[in-house]
């Protein structure tokens, strides 16, 4: 296939572009930068400038364009470069295929969304169907998914990839804990009774995958590990995964006071089930936690 990729050079873009690749697919990345390569195209999503001849004839196209949600303390501006970099990349792609001819339309647009879209939701279990929850990234969820929609109404196959925590030792939610934990310092968060939707990095590569291939998928998909835990057992899992004890929780109000808005997010139980991926028969490399780690830190 030829699948043409947003955000390729990002912490998840860059693994599955990888991992496409060796697949034998071929992929084109969309840089804002100056091209180096056959294998790139320019593209600003900020003005929404997309040659239409670039996305002609892409057998699927994968957006996971957006500004990381942990990169930065949260202000106004980084709240809005959130939301934007999400908004403008899939309004642009969306728009952009919509205008093609119907025999030059990919097949399916992957495009990237967040279990952020449920909200707080305790200790009940989602899947799915359930709808937007509140506060600023369920708001930005539900934008996103909704800037798809010209794709969809176009006759494209549409799946939002409501993605959790992809475990891996060079980035996302482990990256930045793992000095702390091997040095002693760390603990659990806040009350550690909020629900942490995981996934194994292997795992979320081969959903890609696998939902790239079945045609007959479409809409929502939770993208997370089968046996969501709270963060408490999220902390001991990982203090057992590099033998050093975890005994110094971090309380909320530190939290609000070193990451400003992150915090609530951060403190936030997502207790996510990915219902459409059991359903369909797919099968986790690594479903339990333990597993997951060992396979994020060797």
């Amino acid at each position: 296939m030829r699948i043409l990729m947003a955000g390729a050079s990002g912490f998840l873009g860059t693994r599955l572009a990888d991992r496409l690749t060796a697949d034998g697919h071929r992929v084109v990345r969309l840089v804002r930068r100056p091209t180096r390569g056959a294998d790139e195209v320019r593209w600003d999503p900020t003005s929404a400038h997309l040659d239409p001849a670039a996305v002609a004839g892409a057998d699927a196209i994968v957006n996971l364009a957006g500004a990381g949600v942990g990169d930065k303390r949260w202000n106004a501006a980084y709240r809005a470069l959130i939301r934007s970099s999400r908004v403008d990349s899939t309004t642009t792609l969306a728009v952009t295929i919509a205008g093609l001819p119907t025999a030059d339309r990919p097949k399916v647009l992957l495009n990237s969304s967040a279990v952020g879209w449920y909200g707080n939701t305790g200790d009940r279990p989602v899947e799915e169907d359930a709808p937007a929850g509140n506060g600023f990234l369920a708001d930005v969820a539900r934008v996103w998914e909704a800037a798809t929609r010209p794709a969809e109404d176009a006759g494209v196959r549409v799946v939002r990839l409501r993605t959790g925590l992809p475990l891996h030792r060079d980035g996302g939610l482990l990256k930045p804990q793992l000095l702390p934990f091997k040095l002693g310092i760390a603990g659990r968060l806040g009350s550690g009774r909020q629900w942490v939707p995981w996934i194994a990095m292997t795992d979320w590569l081969e959903a890609v995958r696998f939902l790239l291939d079945r045609a007959d998928l479409a809409g929502a998909v939770n993208v997370v590990g089968p046996r969501p835990v709270t963060n408490a057992e999220f902390t001991r899992e990982l203090a057992a995964a590099v033998h050093r004890p975890a005994v110094i929780p971090i309380p909320a109000i530190a939290l609000k006071l070193a990451l400003g808005g992150f915090a609530t997010e951060a403190l936030t139980s997502t207790r996510v089930l990915p219902g459409v991926l059991t359903r369909a028969g797919f099968t986790w490399r690594h479903p339990d936690l333990a597993g997951a780690l060992h396979a994020a830190l060797t």
